[in-house]
């Protein structure tokens, strides 16, 4: 049960949406956007997320659009991570999703639910984050397209009033080789250490984390030392790793210590692995 009471909308567009949002807050409301609810559900039994109106937009068509455009592969954010996983359009996505909670928690978690959560893990950002894609963002000031790295810095950064609708992504992209590993300290579906996803791409490998740090992210300055041929794979690594974002996680899931050191074994595999791909998966 959660402490508060919240009025319940499910507005048939995209508009009425975007619409009923600012009247909300314009009423001195405290509206959320909702599609699986399961943050809403989780964080405020503890009093970290509340809402006293919540906009159900997951059965809205924009949010549901699943399939390829021409030579985009387009994926709604009300997508169920079960959903996005039975489809298989982005196969590094596909892999991605597949371990995060277990089979239930997929079935409501959506793949807007999971890039735009609190929760400091939201693995699914990973591939769109090397696969460059871009977004569809819905306002008050109407709908843009942006580069999700544009948008996406530690958190994905909307503004108020504004809602994730779609990601689309290039299918030469999607076709890309790709390797993703999560290590795991404790039980199977328990959160991971460190997930790591690769993409090769034009001969140069993009890599992305989760849990090495409070926040997914990707660093184009470690692939520069990643990709440098001149250096053995052990150089390469230890110089990506010395210029990754700060802080690194140290919590009861692993040591900042024990994080560094399974990275950089998780690097030495990767790009053993990139070493004789030509297409699909490592």
């Amino acid at each position: 049960m959660l402490p508060f009471d919240f009025d319940y909308f499910k507005p048939g567009t995209l508009k009425e949406a975007i619409d009923l949002f600012q009247t909300l807050i314009q009423q001195g409301r405290q509206p959320m956007y909702f599609s699986g609810g399961t943050e809403l559900i989780t964080l405020g039994r503890i009093d970290l997320a509340y809402s006293d109106a919540v906009i159900d937009i997951k059965e809205i068509p924009e949010f549901r659009v699943r399939g390829v455009s021409e030579d985009l592969v387009v994926l709604g954010s009300a997508l169920s991570l079960t959903e996005i996983e039975e489809d298989n359009l982005f196969p590094l996505l596909t892999k991605t999703v597949r371990e995060i909670a277990d089979h239930t928690a997929r079935c409501k978690i959506t793949l807007g639910g999971n890039i735009c959560a609190q929760i400091f893990y939201r693995e699914a950002v990973l591939p769109f984050l090397l696969a460059e894609s871009q977004v569809v963002i819905a306002g008050p000031e109407g709908i843009k397209v942006t580069p999700i790295n544009d948008l996406f810095n530690e958190q994905i950064q909307l503004g108020r009033g504004e809602v994730l609708v779609q990601i689309a992504t290039k299918q030469r992209l999607i076709d890309a080789p790709f390797v993703i590993i999560k290590r795991r300290q404790q039980w199977n579906n328990g959160y991971p250490l460190i997930t790591i996803a690769a993409l090769k791409i034009d001969g140069e490998i993009r890599f992305a984390l989760s849990g090495y740090s409070p926040f997914p992210f990707r660093s184009k300055e470690a692939e520069v030392f990643l990709n440098n041929q001149e250096l053995a794979f052990a150089e390469r690594v230890n110089s990506a790793i010395g210029v990754l974002p700060q802080p690194i996680s140290d919590d009861v899931e692993g040591t900042a210590e024990f994080r560094v050191f399974v990275l950089r074994n998780l690097l030495m595999d990767i790009l053993a692995a990139m070493a004789e791909s030509e297409g699909g998966t490592v």
